[in-house]
């Protein structure tokens, strides 16, 4: 997986992709991120990347020469043309199925807006679709894609020591994941459930099922009720 974020922030980017598990992948070649620096490719002396809107309006727009100076540039780096998301409030809302969806892709083009937008010109020459992480607005799109990085990442091989470290977390299923407990086994009055400690992998694992189905009943009505539409739901 290779990962291409267009922002004009990069070293706010590195800052979050060089640590933790994240920053651990990349040292050791499981995914491939790079952060290019939209001012780069811009042809103004002073490096200015936007100008103020046709028509009025508060703000500023990012023109669109700098941003499609940049993709062609990673395209012609990459040899091929990338999958390329904006992020955007007026975007698809992201969900771990569409995560999932990236992750298998060979390569992402994230591009970070900022300002009032981006001019839509370069949008219609070069977006393949836009997502939104939710139904809010930010100062930019940095904190958006590194979420998406982060959620995509994480499902590539190599990233996390096996596909079951993912795979039982909250969403994967379309459920959120069953309550965790760790040492010590009472605290403050409070006892670990005893099926865990049992040893009895088939109880343990029966128990991890009811209580996801509980905790997603609870907090989650709505994902719940679309889990008992799928395939998953057990037949009445």
């Amino acid at each position: 997986m290779q990962i291409e974020i267009a922002t004009l922030f990069p070293e706010m980017c590195e800052a979050v992709l060089s640590e933790s598990i994240l920053g651990r992948a990349r040292a050791a070649g499981a995914i491939t991120v790079h952060c290019h620096n939209i001012r780069d490719y811009t042809l103004d002396k002073h490096r200015r990347v936007d100008d103020k809107p046709f028509g009025g309006g508060m703000g500023m727009v990012m023109q669109a020469e700098p941003i499609y100076r940049c993709w062609q540039a990673v395209c012609e780096q990459l040899g091929t043309r990338p999958h390329t998301v904006y992020l955007s409030p007026q975007g698809t809302p992201f969900t771990q199925q569409r995560a999932a969806e990236l992750a298998a892709m060979p390569c992402l083009f994230l591009l970070c807006g900022h300002y009032e937008g981006v001019d839509q010109r370069v949008l219609d020459r070069i977006v393949d679709e836009e997502i939104s992480i939710g139904d809010y607005v930010l100062t930019g799109g940095e904190l958006p894609a590194l979420v998406l990085t982060d959620a995509v990442a994480r499902m590539c091989s190599g990233v996390l020591p096996a596909a079951i470290a993912f795979e039982e977390e909250s969403l994967y299923d379309g459920l959120l994941e069953y309550p965790q407990y760790t040492r010590p086994e009472i605290w403050e009055g409070e006892a670990v459930p005893e099926v865990l400690l049992s040893g009895h992998h088939l109880k343990i694992a029966q128990w991890h099922r009811a209580e996801s189905l509980r905790v997603t009943r609870e907090k989650r009505p709505d994902l719940y009720a679309a889990w008992q539409q799928s395939a998953d739901a057990p037949e009445e």
